[in-house]
């Protein structure tokens, strides 16, 4: 096993912005937004086996409010490739930096917890890599392999990075023949270099058609957040874009901010927004909506697309 270790470097203009973003006060949360802290068995244990294994979730790494809730029915959405990301996007809470090597056991550590947890449906993403020629494909593919080398009906779900647009690398990952492939577009066209910094929406479109139009075809899926100042008619827009991509499902979430040096958030959606953002969303054509104030792309990720891959079988 290779033990990771990362350079963080911060810029004098990274410095600023957060200096300026502290002057931020916290924001108080809507009462539809807040959680209660339950913590289970569940919960402890797959903590616990995480740890014991060097595995990384994407729960606790970004902050996930439904930890409590994920962990405690024994799920978890693994993020694989370590946990340093050489992004640095202004609404993500995963660490920057630049990781050291590849942990070439990972994939299989996965599996085997994945088999000690007795998990029949698996969520897997990672930190982007832009260190990696492949940006970590191989790893991705590999990881699949391993998994359905134990279990021959799991199904499958990956989110993954848009891996700098290499066609090569995404097809690396297409042919390991997930049942679900997820890349979120993230945020409205407008608004895509404040908050995603080097991504960029037409690449990440790209991915997407990519896989739809693949000869393995998996259920196609992206995710959107909410609240950071876009317009519903430019996200009316974005889910466009996204069906003409060949995107079926669409997760719709409320950005919070994980820290004041962080992205402020400009609008709480109220739970009959959302709904509405739903209802455009179908009236566009997509096969599924899942839209709400605590939604990300992998809570509850195969009851989103359970009726599509039904219809595949």
């Amino acid at each position: 096993m290779q033990i990771e270790i990362a350079q963080i470097k911060i810029s004098d203009s990274t410095k600023m912005k957060v200096s300026e973003r502290m002057k931020v006060p916290h924001q108080r949360l809507p009462e539809w937004i807040k959680i209660k802290p339950i913590e289970n068995e569940n919960y402890v244990r797959v903590r616990r086996i995480l740890a014991e294994n060097n595995l990384h979730s994407v729960c606790q790494e970004a902050s996930c409010p439904n930890i409590r809730e994920c962990f405690g029915e024994g799920t978890a959405t693994f993020m694989i490739l370590g946990k340093y990301c050489t992004r640095n996007c202004n609404f993500c809470d995963v660490l920057h930096g630049l990781p050291k090597g590849l942990d070439k056991d990972e994939p299989l550590r996965l599996a085997r917890v994945v088999s000690k947890l007795g998990l029949k449906q698996v969520v897997i993403t990672s930190v982007t890599r832009d260190d990696l020629p492949d940006g970590g494909a191989t790893t991705f593919a590999r990881t699949v392999e391993l998994l359905r080398g134990r279990d021959k009906e799991i199904k499958i779900e990956l989110l993954i990075p848009d891996l700098a647009g290499r066609k090569e690398s995404i097809d690396i990952i297409l042919e390991a023949g997930a049942d679900v492939f997820g890349h979120n577009v993230e945020t409205v066209a407008r608004l895509h270099k404040r908050v995603r910094g080097v991504a960029k929406l037409d690449r990440s479109l790209s991915v997407l058609r990519q896989a739809a139009e693949h000869y393995k075809k998996p259920v196609v899926k992206t995710g959107i957040m909410v609240g950071l100042g876009e317009t519903e008619s430019e996200l009316v827009e974005l889910m466009e874009q996204s069906y003409a991509s060949g995107v079926e499902i669409i997760t719709i979430g409320q950005y919070l901010r994980p820290s004041l040096a962080h992205l402020p958030v400009e609008k709480f959606y109220t739970p009959d927004e959302f709904k509405n953002l739903a209802k455009l969303g179908r009236q566009i054509g997509l096969a599924h909506v899942e839209a709400g104030p605590l939604v990300r792309s992998s809570y509850k990720a195969f009851n989103q697309s359970k009726s599509l891959l039904g219809e595949r079988c």
